[in-house]
């Protein structure tokens, strides 16, 4: 072994430590966005699986309505709609999402968010209730690997026996604000 190939072990115990403290540090960081997440969710259904998405974005809720097509707009965006005199952006969650397209039942509804001071429309199968979710049953989403894209997951919400995925309605309807 040459002397660079060489690590005194006073370097090892400085990796070490360094491996903790960046450990302890990236735990805090897990600890205050956890505190920065708890509050109340709206919660809804897309199919089986269950979603929230934080209160505060939420403007409303209202049922299905006509939908204007909008000429080549991208798949999940359904059109716009005339919401006492607002032209808002209508988005189908479920496209957005990857889903197959369903028909819509009575349940079927859109939640209107403020984005930015920009309200858009997000078609969802039904609304479940408000959560008050504790930061200490909010978990930060699991890694899924390079091929899976979780920055629009706040974090996994743990209510009772089931599961929430908690949305941030900012990074999926980000790139839709360009219609607006």
């Amino acid at each position: 072994m040459s002397d660079n190939e060489r690590v005194d072990l006073p370097e090892e115990e400085k990796l070490i430590e360094e491996k903790q403290v960046v450990k302890e540090v990236a735990q805090n960081q897990v600890s205050q966005q956890s505190e920065n997440l708890s509050g109340k969710y709206l919660t809804f259904a897309l199919g089986q699986e269950e979603y929230g998405i934080e209160i505060l974005k939420v403007r409303e809720i209202i049922g299905m309505m006509g939908i204007t097509s909008v000429p080549q707009a991208p798949h999940e965006v359904k059109g716009v709609i005339n919401l006492r005199g607002k032209v808002i952006p209508v988005i189908d969650l479920r496209l957005k999402f990857g889903m197959e397209e369903i028909e819509h039942t009575p349940e079927t509804c859109i939640i209107v968010v403020t984005i930015d001071e920009v309200m858009m429309g997000v078609i969802i199968d039904r609304v479940n209730e408000v959560l008050d979710i504790p930061a200490d049953k909010i978990e930060p989403p699991p890694s899924m690997g390079a091929s899976v894209n979780i920055e629009f997951i706040l974090g996994i919400g743990k209510v009772d026996n089931s599961v929430k995925m908690l949305l941030n309605v900012d990074t999926i309807l980000g790139n839709e604000l360009t219609l607006v």
